[in-house]
Formats: C-alpha cells, structure tokens, sequence
C-alpha cells in the first residue's frame, strides 16, 4: 500500500538546494523578528508580577513590540529580495519600520519609572531591544554604510526627545551604547544569514554557466573535428569529380577509377564522421602525409616529405601532427595555385616541428565566404591543449608556410 506524503513534504521535496537554504534562510530571519515580543512579553511578565511598572507602561512596550515586530518582518522580506537582487532596496519599509521603533522606544522610556526608581530597567530593556531587532533587519535590506546611517539617525531620533523631557545625558548616552553593541551583533548575524543565501545562488549559477561552458566547448571540437574531417575529403572528391568529367568527355577509361576513387573517399568520409560523433576519432601521421600527398599529385602539386625522428613520436604527438598535415593539404588546395609543396619534420631536444610550405599564394588573397577561416584557429586550439603552438609566415613572393612546434612528451590520450 502505497503512503501518501503530506503536501509540505511533497513542496519541499520538489526545491532545488538553492531553494531549500533560501526558505531555510528567510524563516530564521523571520524568527528573529518573532524573538522581539517574545522577549518582550518576558520583561512585561517579570516587571509586572514584581510590581515594578505599571500596567499602561506593560502594555505600551507589549503592543507596541508586536507592531515594531510585524514591520520587521515585511522589512526582512522585501530587504532579503533585494539583497538577492529581485527587487529594489525597501527604503520605504525601512522608515516605517524605524519610525514604530523610535516611537515604541521613546513611549515605553516616557511612560516608565524614572531613572532613579526600581523598575527603570523595564523600560530601557524594552527600547534596546526595539532598536537592536530594527537595525539587524535593516542590514538585511540595506548596503552596510546606509545601514549605518540609518542606524545613527534613528538612535539620534530615539535620544533627542529623552534629554529634551529631561533624562540624564549619562542614561541615554549608556542606552545608545547598548543599542549599538546589540545591533553590531544582531546586524552581522542577520546580513551573515542573507550572505550564505545569496552564495549559494552564485555557486549554483556558477555550476549552470559551467555546464553550459563545456556544452558549449563540446559543440566547438566537435564542429572543428568535422571541419578537419571534411575539409580535406570533399576537396579531393570535388577534385577527382572534376577529373573524372574531363577524362569522361575524351572517352578515356580512367574515367571509371577516379569515380571509384571518389566513391571510396565518400565511404571513408562516413566512417570518419561516425566516428568523431562517437568521440574517439584519431589520426595517423604518416597515414595522413601519404593521403596528402596523393591528393596534391593528383590537383598537379609536386608533393615532398622529409621525416626525421617521426617512428619516435608518441601517439598522441601524431595524431595531433596529423591533424596539421590534413588542415594544410585542405588548405593548400582550396586557397593556392600551388605547384610545390614541401612536408618538413624534425624531432630534436624533446620537440617536434612540423612545416608545411609551399608556393602559388596570390599576391592579393580571393575574399573569402561567411564563416571561413577556422581552420588553423582550430588546429591552434588543438595544439595548445598539448602544450604546443601554431604558426605562419610568408616563405618568400608567392609563398606561405605554415609551423606546427608540439613536445613529444605530449599526453597520451588525444582530447
């Protein structure tokens, strides 16, 4: 038989932790308000029962604690908003509250015993506590420095009618210090409590800004991986398509091979793809110096590889390289007129330098379409996440290399 929780269990269950600790948060606060007449009452019920003070005074502080109270809650609910940044400051609800403090304080002090009589500390209790909850509430709602001044006006406010009606400088001077003491303590406990409140809504939208962050990185290597997967195969079948057309309309029979060719380097482009969308994609680098050097002798490119130290080179070192070798054949074909093309390694003192050159750069580059250009900023991204650093220059007129610089003690494991 399946137990039903209760609906308040149920509403709590379904709040994010952010959620819990604000309600959490809010619901102490709250209860410090609360904490004033009840402490109030407390006097009442001692002064009272000793005969210290009248019933009109008891009554006084007791009605007027629970007003100054209730004011104090509205102010912890619009000040712990906005200290969340959900609504503007209550500087209303801050001068309604203060007022009612100011008036229960300077009512309850007036109507008590005086100074010199038993029961005087009725009535001073009941006015610092007043203000004491007035000011930490306030510091809910208000930046610290206006939480100070609110606090000095309303303690001047609360002192002016005392020695005008004749109470002793040294008394009001000893309340307003108690006053302060109190609030200095209550105000750091209640701005603490909205502190953590609002701590952990940032650590938590923090969290959300990180996952979208590696999404968002995510979505960046894959799109890059596509572009070096791609790039360098449609420009081959494009190539080899065009052969094909050529060598068709003279009725030459190798027609047949070079579509054979492109259906095979369209076969190969599928199982790449596939397999970058599953994430383990890798790269061979002599695998890649021998495809770019194929497909820039078939576009009429007189291709050359110097290789020195490479059967050394860590996997990971490799396919990173091979990545390079790809992005600068794609780049050769689609941006050169190139007639030469030179593949340069050399390993030596734990680094690996990998060059890329070669001639028929215009004099002015052709304007390229919308979105083009990522290319090397891609191959950049994927070498400095293996410590290493990308490159270009011009060789000489007409000429471009591109340097690829990589430590080969780079990690194993192709990110």
């Amino acid at each position: 038989m399946r137990v039903s929780r209760p609906r308040p269990v149920r509403r709590w269950r379904k709040l994010s932790k952010p959620q819990r600790n604000e309600l959490y948060v809010r619901w102490s606060l709250y209860a410090v308000a609360v904490m004033q007449p009840v402490v109030t009452l407390g006097l009442v019920g001692g002064s009272v029962g000793r005969g210290e003070v009248s019933e009109g005074t008891a009554a006084t502080g007791a009605v007027g604690s629970l007003l100054a109270a209730a004011l104090n809650a509205a102010l912890v609910r619009g000040g712990l908003a906005a200290y969340l940044g959900r609504r503007p400051r209550p500087y209303g609800r801050v001068v309604a509250a203060g007022v009612a403090a100011v008036a229960v304080s300077v009512a309850t002090l007036l109507t008590g015993p005086p100074v010199e009589a038993e029961g005087a500390s009725f009535p001073l209790s009941v006015a610092i506590v007043t203000m004491t909850f007035w000011i930490a509430t306030t510091s809910v709602a208000l930046p610290a420095l206006e939480t100070a001044a609110a606090a000095v006006a309303g303690l001047l406010l609360l002192a002016l009618p005392l020695l005008l009606t004749g109470v002793p400088p040294g008394f009001v001077t000893g309340m307003l210090l108690g006053c302060l003491v109190g609030a200095a303590i209550a105000a750091c406990t209640a701005r603490g409590s909205a502190w953590n409140a609002k701590v952990v809504w940032e650590l938590d939208a923090a969290r959300e800004a990180q996952a979208r962050l590696a999404v968002a990185e995510e979505r960046l290597r894959f799109s890059r991986d596509l572009h070096d997967v791609l790039g360098r195969n449609l420009a081959t079948i494009a190539l080899k398509s065009e052969l094909a057309v050529q060598l068709a309309r003279r009725r030459r029979p190798e027609a047949v091979d070079q579509m054979t060719e492109v259906q095979r380097i369209a076969q190969d482009s599928q199982r790449e793809v596939r397999e970058v969308v599953r994430g383990y994609r890798t790269v061979e680098l002599h695998t890649e110096l021998a495809g770019a050097a194929s497909v820039l002798r078939a576009a009429n490119v007189d291709c050359r590889t110097e290789l020195s130290g490479a059967d050394g080179l860590p996997a990971a070192a490799q396919s990173v390289l091979g990545w390079v070798v790809r992005e600068a054949a794609t780049n050769v074909l689609r941006h050169s007129e190139a007639a030469n093309c030179l593949f340069r390694l050399r390993v030596s003192g734990g680094t690996a330098l990998l060059e890329v050159e070669n001639d028929g750069v215009p004099a002015v580059p052709p304007p390229r379409a919308e979105g083009a250009g990522n290319g090397l900023r891609g191959l950049g991204e994927r070498l400095a996440a293996h410590g290493g650093t990308l490159g270009t220059a011009g060789g000489g007129p007409g000429r471009f290399r591109l340097t690829a610089e990589l430590p080969v003690t780079a990690k194993e494991s192709v990110e």
